[in-house]
């Protein structure tokens, strides 16, 4: 699964420590996020959308392969 997180946070002008407050993980899971490594549960994936004001969908999107 693919995101735009690291978009979503340019545009917010938070940092990913930040962003890992306000949703309640590590910034090491936000990274791992951003770089693929790490897949949110979906209870996680809302948080997210919910904090930047998106659709689930807007964030992450899944990849052919996925």
């Amino acid at each position: 699964m693919k995101n735009n997180l690291k978009v979503q946070r340019a545009i917010k002008d938070i940092t990913q420590a930040d962003l890992a407050q306000v949703i309640g993980v590590s910034r090491q899971t936000i990274n791992a996020m951003e770089k693929g490594k790490y897949v949110p549960s979906t209870v996680l994936s809302l948080k997210i959308a919910h904090f930047f004001g998106k659709a689930l969908e807007d964030i992450f999107f899944l990849e052919e392969t996925d």
